[in-house]
């Protein structure tokens, strides 16, 4: 079989899997059926069958079952060979030197996290990270979970690879999106990745996206087992591995005559709008791996590739101001303010100096004329200080509490904290993230707005948000604020009185529990927040989708007596009706199994939230959409021409109104 059709089957195979795997996270999850249980055992049958043909399994396949796994810590292993850095260089005609007349693979240089892969008869048997090149750490089971990587391959013989694991652009952005505390986001994918890989919960890893990108075999193949020369040129190992499965990262064969050519389509491709993979630049390497490997290597370099790094745009421009920057960690960041200038296509005007060391090596002080680039075509940093004034000193107050500053020196880097409990930046983010959506739901109390109640002086600790109505004169003399606006946040404060324990525990803050774990928790307590808040970490560890790891952090949140004592504190404000009514469970509830959705106003609760709450306490499950697993429809308009109506309709899903919900609820009453 040629290598296109291979690649043809397995793109087939990879959409298969794609689209099963799509299919039933909208079955299972989202109570949303997408096909016809007769076409996804059609496809079911055909991606078995394709499997069996290429002899190729791809992670996340329907037809596999890949358990998840929790390490308490990750295994060392030292490398076969020692992985060594590349020489780097951004003269292009370094490059055609080097490459003189012998043929080169040029390929991007994926910005993510090297892994070296065995496999051994045909199966994945170890990810290994690239640690410090001696010795790395085993993350077999989170490789288990990349999106692209082949668990089985139609090789049985000893295979060992490296590749970058990285997270694209698109994911990234949209891990970034989901997290409403902006501080909190992601600084970059490869950051994202070198975590993500790295997790002891392979479930964690699972969920961040990760592709793999193979650039090299180590050693050599059974030239028999397929026909394939051992260690011939690159090029053939990539094809090869493109044979197995494996995604390769992008390559071109090139000599000294197209070389330039080549290096500035590259880096076209990788500067222009769209394009998703990370990367920082190009690798040069000697197609025939003979002569590279006769070559030799220097303690850190290898003598048969080179690291091509994209010279990056610069701009001379006047230091304005440096602006030192607070969070809600206590670190207080140098941030140079200038002039704008274009840089790659956009206008810049600030760059983070990162701590007090760099703006100390800068010698940095206002009026300065500096040089300015964007690192790797996005990050705008400060390249070098023309003048050097060295008048800017870190500030002995916090810009934004007053309390006096920490200057800390860790191991050489210089930095600034702001030791104060109660600065405002670090209440701001608290704040924010327990009034959102999915936590306390209180409309009206956007960042902006918690920043002028801190400022007030009306909010101090987390239950201080129950207490506003006190402070109605402060607030309704506030810019932007008046008696309706007031009396808006009023009354979307007392609905949230009523959330019950697991919205609480999602308020909080406490690491790794968001709104899903946090409902897992309190329900396995049966919402009695004495047993929430002081739950063994065996206890937790067994609630599945929790786990040793976020058991671990819980239990070491809630040991914190100040944790624990604002925790108390927001629990005492909510309404005593909130306290459940542990006669019934779930599981023995009236409508246990029957799954409703919610749409239109409500009459008989104020909200749509207290609604779920009260299906899911007996039992029932709440969708977003209307399917036909949908058991009832929930509208007080039945004549309603709402598309939810429509759909449940056309699909006979009764709908009803909230009183014969009540009615079906409880017939007694």
């Amino acid at each position: 079989m040629s290598i296109m059709d291979t690649k043809e089957l397995l793109e087939k195979q990879s959409g298969l899997t794609e689209r099963l795997k799509w299919a039933a996270q909208a079955y299972y999850s989202e109570d949303s059926e997408v096909m016809s249980n007769l076409e996804y055992d059609r496809l079911y049958d055909e991606l078995l069958a394709l499997e069996s043909e290429t002899g190729i399994v791809f992670a996340g396949s329907p037809t596999q079952r890949v358990g998840y796994e929790v390490s308490a810590e990750l295994e060392k292993l030292e490398h076969a060979a020692p992985m060594l850095s590349l020489h780097k260089t951004k003269d292009t005609e370094e490059l055609i030197t080097w490459l003189g007349e012998h043929e080169g693979l040029l390929s991007y240089k994926l910005d993510g996290l090297t892994v070296v892969l065995t496999y051994e008869g045909g199966e994945l048997a170890s990810a290994v990270t690239r640690g410090d090149g001696v010795v790395g750490e085993v993350v077999t089971a989170g490789a288990r979970t990349f999106l692209n990587i082949p668990l089985k391959i139609p090789y049985e013989g000893r295979l060992v690879l490296r590749g970058e694991a990285v997270i694209k652009y698109s994911d990234f952005n949209a891990i970034n999106k989901e997290i409403e505390d902006t501080a909190s986001r992601y600084k970059n994918p490869r950051n994202l990745v070198s975590g993500s890989v790295r997790q002891l919960d392979s479930s964690v890893t699972a969920r961040r996206r990760v592709r793999f990108f193979a650039f090299g075999m180590i050693g050599s193949v059974d030239e028999a087992a397929l026909g394939v020369p051992p260690k011939p040129v690159r090029s053939k190992q990539q094809s090869f591995l493109t044979r197995l499965g494996f995604d390769t990262v992008p390559y071109e064969i090139v000599t000294a005559r197209v070389l330039a050519e080549t290096v500035a389509r590259f880096s076209e491709t990788a500067a222009a709008p769209g394009f998703d993979l990370p990367v920082d630049g190009l690798v040069l390497e000697y197609d025939n791996i003979a002569y590279a490997e006769s070559l030799g290597a220097t303690s850190k370099f290898p003598h048969g590739a080179i690291a091509f790094k994209w010279a990056d745009e610069e701009a001379e421009t006047e230091l304005l101001e440096i602006e030192w920057s607070a969070s809600r960690t206590g670190l207080i960041n140098p941030i140079a303010v200038f002039r704008p200038v274009e840089l790659e296509g956009t206008t810049v005007s600030r760059a983070s100096v990162h701590n007090v060391s760099i703006l100390e090596e800068l010698a940095l002080g206002k009026g300065d004329t500096i040089r300015v680039y964007k690192a790797n075509m996005i990050i705008p940093q400060i390249s070098d200080n023309l003048t050097r004034s060295g008048t800017e000193r870190p500030p002995a107050a916090c810009p934004v509490c007053d309390a006096a500053t920490e200057l800390k020196d860790a191991d050489g880097i210089k930095t600034l904290f702001c030791p104060n409990e109660e600065c405002p930046a670090k209440k701001l983010k608290s704040f924010t993230h327990f009034v959102s959506r999915p936590c306390m739901n209180i409309e009206g109390l956007s960042e902006q707005t918690l920043e002028k109640f801190i400022a007030a002086g009306l909010l101090h600790e987390l239950a201080d948000v129950f207490k506003l109505a006190a402070h109605k004169a402060a607030i309704t003399g506030m810019e932007g604020f008046g008696e309706k606006s007031y009396d808006n946040l009023i009354a979307a404060i007392e609905i949230a009185r009523e959330a019950k324990a697991d919205r609480l525990l999602a308020a909080l803050g406490i690491p790794e529990v968001g709104a899903a774990t946090a409902k897992a928790i309190a329900r396995a307590f049966e919402n009695d927040w004495n047993r929430i808040t002081s739950a063994a970490p065996e206890e937790l560890a067994e609630i599945p989708g929790v786990g040793a790891i976020i058991a671990a952090l819980y239990t070491a949140w809630f040991a914190n007596p100040k944790n624990k004592a604002t925790a108390s504190a927001a629990f005492s404000e909510l309404n005593a009706t909130t306290t459940p009514d542990f006669s019934s469970s779930p599981e023995t509830g009236k409508i246990s199994g029957l799954t409703f959705v919610i749409t239109g106003s409500l009459n008989g609760y104020k909200s749509r939230d207290l609604l779920q709450e009260k299906i899911e306490s007996l039992g029932g499950k709440v969708s977003s959409s209307v399917s036909s697993k949908t058991n009832y429809l929930i509208n007080n308009d039945a004549a309603s021409p709402s598309s939810k109506n429509k759909t449940a309709r056309s699909l006979g899903v009764k709908i009803i109104t909230e009183s014969e919900f009540e009615t079906l609820a409880d017939p007694e009453s």
